[in-house]
């Protein structure tokens, strides 16, 4: 169904607005993720655990994507992300109390709501696009994706200038991060509340009919072990899964790694700046690529770019390869976290697709958490050797699993056309 110029104004305010949101949203999380592992190695006072806050926040994203999801359905896609942006909110305040009081339970507890408010942003891109026809959707992802481009030049950048606010203020140089998003993270929450009308949830509606058999019957929504069954489904959920356990698994280390070779709070932030800027700075290309090549080849090139990253991190001995190595990481993440995303989107009905991209965010959140669990602990058995080693061998088994999905994948048509 085509959208009347009334409709597409609507479309347009909330899809801006959406990207304005997110766009604070990862300004505030990357500029607190770029000294995350260096907190909590300084706060629990060894390196081993430097990778535990990032995994409670992803185990808060898993644990309150589904709930998110479940909410979205039935009080409407405003509330969930407003009620996201206020967890979030709260959670910085927690960590600027962690690092005020050097306690590193607090600064997991900051980082489990942060990853709660994650939980709630990572569905912004798919409440974007149920407001576009079917054709436009794939760009929209990637407009929305692309809205991180904030957070990846101006969170890093903003680690030294609130850092030195921080102290000026007499907090912890470290609490400036926190303090920054303290200010950022009710904005988005009041803006998404005022500016996301209507629903979101009622206005997509006119783009998706419900589904109908060849008699003209509705046909029911697939069971979720149907639909994780099939084989599209399947590299769709493979691509961002793999590609977000692998972009972790090297990125929680980087700063620790940086940090024990004597490099500045500056230069850390400048490799993550590069890092993000991959992961973000290309999404609304890479949503124009998906249209016009499909989803299947970007994958395919998400999964070699990431093979030569981890190469490189494993032997990167200085600053410049570094920030090569960070920047090749973040772009092969992209690739693959947009194309996943539009093929799991083309994949489903509009009556699944609620619960099963909470299911596939629940996944890679658990991917993820996995990632940052052990990266310290390969850290410190092997150092960035050890790391990039696994993170080449997980993408190398990726690829081989998405060589043999291809093979099983059936002509049969999937979703709704």
């Amino acid at each position: 169904m085509q959208a009347t110029n009334t409709s597409l104004r609507v479309s347009q305010r909330i899809t801006w607005s959406i990207f304005l949101n997110e766009s604070l949203f990862s300004a505030a999380f990357i500029a607190t993720f770029t000294l995350l592992s260096i907190n909590a190695s300084l706060l629990s006072g060894s390196d081993a655990l430097a990778g535990l806050p990032a995994t409670l926040g992803l185990i808060g994203r898993a644990t309150v994507a589904v709930p998110i999801g479940w909410l979205m359905d039935r009080a409407g896609r405003r509330a969930g992300l407003t009620l996201g942006y206020a967890l979030g909110a709260l959670g910085m305040a927690t960590g600027v109390l962690a690092v005020q009081s050097a306690s590193f339970v607090l600064l997991c507890l900051s980082a489990a709501m942060i990853g709660a408010n994650n939980a709630a942003s990572q569905q912004a891109r798919f409440v974007a696009a149920e407001v576009w026809p079917a054709d436009s959707r794939a760009r929209v992802i990637g407009l929305i994706v692309f809205a991180g481009t904030i957070g990846a030049v101006g969170g890093p950048l903003l680690v030294g200038p609130t850092s030195a606010l921080a102290e000026r203020l007499e907090y912890d140089a470290n609490a400036g991060p926190y303090l920054f998003g303290v200010a950022l993270l009710p904005l988005a929450a009041l803006l998404s509340w005022l500016l996301l009308r209507p629903d979101p949830l009622q206005l997509g509606k006119q783009f998706d009919s419900p589904p109908v058999d060849a008699q003209g019957n509705p046909v029911k929504a697939r069971s979720v072990r149907t639909i994780f069954a099939h084989p599209v489904v399947q590299l769709a959920v493979a691509s961002m899964v793999i590609g977000q356990l692998v972009m972790t698994l090297i990125m929680v280390i980087t700063p620790v790694y940086m940090h024990h070779a004597n490099h500045s709070n500056s230069e850390i932030s400048f490799v993550f700046m590069a890092h993000t800027l991959g992961m973000f700075g290309f999404a609304f290309f890479t949503g124009w690529l998906v249209g016009r090549l499909g989803a299947r080849p970007v994958i395919a090139f998400g999964a070699a770019v990431l093979v030569a990253s981890s190469a490189m991190a494993a032997v990167a001995a200085n600053m410049p390869a570094l920030t090569v190595a960070l920047f090749l990481l973040g772009l092969g993440w992209n690739f693959c976290f947009v194309a996943g995303s539009a093929l799991l989107t083309e994949a489903l009905h509009p009556i699944e697709r609620g619960r099963i991209q909470g299911a596939n965010d629940v996944l890679v959140a658990l991917a993820s958490g996995a990632g940052s669990l052990s990266t310290g602990a390969i850290f410190a058995g092997g150092s960035m050797t050890a790391v990039g080693a696994v993170g080449l061998a997980l993408t190398l088994v990726f690829m081989a699993l998405a060589a043999w999905l291809n093979q099983r994948r059936t002509v049969r048509t999937v979703g709704v056309r």
